[in-house]
């Protein structure tokens, strides 16, 4: 291997700390305009703002909506189709469903339509069929496993903003919430609630500019061989779990979920996504899959970085009473995933304590919900 310097996120072009307060800005003045809503008959559950989604209700309903994007996964896939011949593109699209369906039912909502968001930098891109048809299929099916509809997009060509080679994929998804005692918000969250963590199979989608970053430092780049015998860009595809009939079946077992988080982007910082002063107390973890250890190796990164970028094998949090963790890990084994009873809140200081590292990512290190 070449002598790689240490890489991080921010080194990787990706800096939250810039990033965050545009978020926060525009949340602020997004706020501002729910006088709007009220205008047709609806009105904006204000505990919503700053979750995953936003939650409004009209009338007796309530609906949830979200916007996300893919990131630079798919750039993993295009080198991949040069080596290897195969696209990926059908994971790139499962994935891009994936990133905002996770989101929308982290406050209890059933998908009801997704929509895309496909930008070009030049139309020639989508004249490779065999990649855009596998792009199609993958998004298709994935809406399947949400049990979402697909219900159509926007594909402009922006040459000049995007690359001519590559697509930047993202899409939004509305939602229904039932019953309101499945509305999820973190004024649900009580001390001494447990968080489960659920498995993940994969990186996903955050990461992965630093993943990249380790690429261009590898002998063999994305063809570099894992202990498996995996090659490292096959692995960074791997698909990612979608959770919307794994929420449904919890909610049909007729267990108090208080809350959930989606571990994404601030890896397990996410954990504190709530407001309320709570320490969120990490026991247990799932053993890091092989392409952390890897990533964590070839960087030079500590821990504290690792945890605070990726999911490091634990992909979402359910928070719930002590009395509903058998119950709910056996939902989530029913299901097909694996869960673990990781934690638990206490009333406190807000931070996230991950014990197994002797971790603590304070507040302030996520000046974002």
């Amino acid at each position: 291997m070449k002598n790689m310097a240490s890489i991080n996120y921010k080194k990787s072009g990706i800096n939250y700390q810039q990033i965050d307060p545009i978020k926060k800005l525009a949340q602020n003045f997004a706020q501002q305009t729910a006088k709007n809503l009220k205008q047709n008959g609806g009105l904006e559950l204000s505990a919503s703002r700053g979750e995953s989604a936003y939650v409004w209700r009209q009338g007796s309903k309530y609906f949830a909506t979200v916007v996300e994007g893919l990131g630079t996964k798919n750039l993993v896939a295009d080198e991949m189709y040069k080596l290897t011949g195969k696209s990926y593109y059908d994971v790139v699209g499962h994935d891009t469903v994936a990133s905002i369906i996770n989101d929308l039912v982290s406050v209890g909502a059933s998908p009801l339509v997704v929509s895309a968001y496909w930008a070009v930098g030049k139309s020639d891109w989508l004249a490779d069929t065999k990649r855009a048809s596998d792009l199609v299929r993958g998004w298709k099916n994935a809406c399947d496993l949400a049990g979402a509809s697909w219900g159509g997009g926007e594909t402009p060509a922006l040459p000049g903003i995007i690359n001519p080679e590559t697509i930047d994929l993202g899409g939004s998804a509305t939602g229904i919430i039932k019953n309101k005692r499945e509305l999820l918000t973190d004024k649900n969250i009580r001390a001494n609630d447990r968080i489960i963590f659920i498995k993940s199979n994969g990186i996903n989608m955050n990461g992965l500019s630093l993943a990249r970053a380790v690429a261009t430092k590898l002998p063999h780049r994305y063809a570099t061989k894992l202990t498996n015998q995996k090659t490292y860009g096959e692995t960074l595809l791997t698909k990612s779990n979608i959770y919307a009939r794994l929420i449904k079946n919890i909610f049909k077992a007729k267990i108090n979920l208080h809350y959930a988080s989606n571990i994404t982007g601030h890896g397990l910082r996410k954990v504190m996504r709530g407001r309320p002063n709570f320490s969120y107390i990490i026991e247990k973890l799932f053993k890091p899959l092989e392409i952390f250890n890897f990533i964590q190796t070839q960087a030079k990164l500590s821990d504290y970085e690792m945890y605070q970028t990726f999911n490091m094998g634990q992909d979402y949090a359910l928070f719930v009473s002590a009395q509903d963790v058998k119950k709910t890990l056996r939902v989530i084994a029913q299901s097909g995933f694996k869960g673990l009873d990781a934690g638990h809140v206490k009333h406190g200081e807000r931070q996230v304590e991950i014990k197994p590292k002797k971790i603590i990512y304070k507040s302030e290190s996520l000046d974002l919900r």
